[in-house]
């Protein structure tokens, strides 16, 4: 059974209000700022009928895109640039060119442009909303607070400015002040969701399941397009247990918005969990899409990758989630299963699984259950029997060479004992013996001694074909 080590989940920011405002006035006919004064016309501004007629002609083409759920950005920039081109007060264009800009992932731009168009008209608070978002998504809360404060000075009776301000204080856990302001914001406007969203998270956060579910349900019904809604329903059941109904809910943030980012990773989670690893790529690929550099994204992918046996194009995508965030101690843990069952490498695997666990603050920090320590104590089972095995084939191996060795020694000598002279053989022609001599007829092969004579004084043999003695030879006796 393949694990999911590291659960995927990233926080859910405030949604941007990216939304086109139409033109409906020619004039700025908002009060003036109470706290500070705004640089802006002081009398009403006209605009003119070609700025007007191309504005609502892009308006228009943004309608249609939106109904049909496929946006051309350049297309709609081009079209709002002519308004703006036409007449440079027309503030609305402005904004709206901000709104394509950061949707276009040009978030200096977007920025200009909402200075901009506030710059024109310091009542379209639209622009001061998304400045503020742009400001709190991108870590300066206390320049979000700011922006937000100031709107409602000048404008008092603002709802959407207060239920910006209610996320802030519930992601700084202060819930009795979010609530306060929601409801705050809800009579302004009883039709704003925002408000709405930011109660359905504070008690998720507290684990009031009932209530949140309660407040889910009337905002989708205020709103069935908006995918946060949907995706909030889904988070309330699937902490209930309701695991099909969550995903349902999931599929229709995606109807909604297809690349709703926040449905693709709780439906690649739910297809992890239930070993449907195709479809898990599926959606995160579609999270890759919006997010390249999403190193959770990457490691999850290799998981699912590793789920249909594509092992090296797993490690491919944990060596990227490793180049993106090297502290990412889910990398390591699925890196080393892979050298640990499939590779045959249990040694590199040990070092990985080391690693992960000093990650995630060492064995202190981690459940005595954790898989981690199961997988580290078979690799390191592993790896000891390998060290025997290879010892004992060395060992093997060493008295395999000396008992060959023992063998040619044995062979040696019987082959030099096989390559002697047996006695009595006959002498070869380069040998240096003497002749044999010859064995006389009675076969003793000795030569029969003298007699000897009783003074036991042995006389010498009588010689053989001796000359006849000469008597006139002197003769030497001696007494």
């Amino acid at each position: 059974m393949n694990r999911r080590m590291h659960p995927f989940r990233p926080l859910l920011l405030a949604t941007l209000a990216l939304t086109v405002v139409g033109c409906s006035t020619t004039q700025t006919n908002a009060p003036a700022p109470a706290a500070k004064p705004v640089a802006a016309a002081s009398g009403p501004v006209s605009i003119s009928n070609r700025a007007m007629l191309l504005f609502d002609d892009a308006v228009k083409s943004f309608d249609a895109q939106k109904k049909a759920k496929a946006f051309d950005y350049p297309g709609l920039e081009r079209k709002f640039k002519a308004a703006l081109e036409a007449d440079q007060n027309l503030a609305e264009a402005e904004y709206n060119l901000g709104v394509i800009a950061e949707r276009m992932g040009k978030p200096d731009e977007a920025k200009a442009r909402y200075a901009a168009a506030l710059t024109k008209k310091p009542s379209l608070r639209q622009a001061s909303d998304n400045l503020a978002i742009m400001k709190q998504n991108g870590g300066d809360v206390a320049g979000a607070v700011a922006l937000y404060q100031d709107v409602l000075t000048r404008y008092p009776d603002d709802a959407g400015s207060r239920a910006r301000l209610a996320e802030i204080y519930r992601q700084n856990n202060d819930h009795d002040k979010a609530m306060e302001l929601s409801r705050a914001a809800l009579m302004r406007d009883p039709m704003n969701t925002n408000a709405l969203k930011v109660m359905i998270r504070s008690y998720l956060d507290r684990k009031q399941l009932a209530m949140a579910k309660l407040v889910a349900l009337r905002a989708v019904k205020l709103d069935s397009t908006d995918p946060e809604l949907h995706q909030a329903v889904g988070l309330i059941l699937l902490k209930e247990g309701d695991t099909e109904g969550a995903r349902l809910q999931f599929k229709s943030a995606l109807e909604a918005k297809a690349d709703y980012v926040p449905a693709h990773v709780e439906l690649a989670q739910l297809a992890l969990n239930a070993e449907d690893f195709p479809g898990a790529e599926e959606h995160l690929r579609r999270i890759l899409q919006s997010d390249g550099k999403n190193a959770a994204a990457h490691v999850d992918l290799g998981i699912a990758l590793k789920g249909q046996g594509q092992y090296d194009k797993a490690m491919q995508e944990y060596d990227e989630a490793e180049k993106l965030n090297p502290d990412l101690g889910a990398t390591y843990l699925n890196r080393g299963i892979i050298l640990h069952k499939v590779k045959d490498a249990p040694e590199r695997a040990v070092e990985l699984y080391k690693k992960y666990v000093a990650l995630a603050g060492g064995e202190v920090a981690l459940n005595a259950e954790a898989p981690v320590f199961g997988l580290l104590r078979e690799a390191e089972s592993i790896v000891q029997a390998k060290r025997e095995a290879s010892a004992a084939e060395a060992q093997a191996k060493q008295l395999e060479a000396l008992q060959a060795q023992q063998q040619a020694a044995m062979k040696a000598e019987e082959a030099k004992q096989k390559g002697q002279t047996p006695p009595g053989a006959a002498t070869p022609a380069s040998g240096t013996g003497t002749a044999p001599q010859a064995t006389p007829a009675s076969g003793t092969g000795a030569q029969q001694p003298a007699a000897t004579p009783a003074g036991g004084t042995q006389t010498a043999p009588a010689q053989k074909n001796a000359a006849p003695v000469d008597s006139d030879e002197p003769t030497d006796d001696l007494l």
